[in-house]
């Protein structure tokens, strides 16, 4: 078993250890569909279990950010998640797109890891950056 408190789950740990500068790591919500020939790491056990934010939280814990891609349609349908979501990128860019393009987007991305969220639009494309 680990010593740290670090990422528990197999698969995310290894989806993470794997992340290269500018590789694409979704973490969505319940609904978001996932492309063919991404990776899926299934993390939802049942509505809103686990939360989207605790998920987003640990991968933020062990993954470098440098940009961050949402849908627009967050800011009318889920104000309250943005303002969440936004806090904990403050010194860097969050951009806005169609949802449809979001998941055009998502195609890119190494892996989505999926929560149990049921908050509408609660979705983020990060893009590692390094730590040097």
């Amino acid at each position: 078993m680990r010593r740290n408190n670090g990422t528990l789950n197999g698969q995310l740990a290894r989806v993470i250890s794997e992340l290269g500068h500018t590789d694409l790591l979704a973490v969505t919500d319940a609904g978001l569909p996932v492309p063919a020939g991404v990776e899926r790491v299934d993390l939802a056990v049942r509505e809103n279990l686990p939360r989207f934010l605790d998920l987003l939280d640990a991968v933020l814990a062990e993954v470098a950010v440098e940009g961050v891609l949402m849908s627009a349609e967050i800011k009318e349908h889920s104000p309250d998640m943005l303002a969440e979501i936004e806090a904990r990128f403050p010194d860097v860019a969050v951009r806005f797109v169609p949802h449809t393009e979001f998941k055009r987007a998502t195609g890119g991305a190494r892996a989505a890891v999926r929560s149990g969220e049921f908050t509408p639009y609660a979705n983020v494309l990060l893009t590692a950056g390094v730590v040097y």
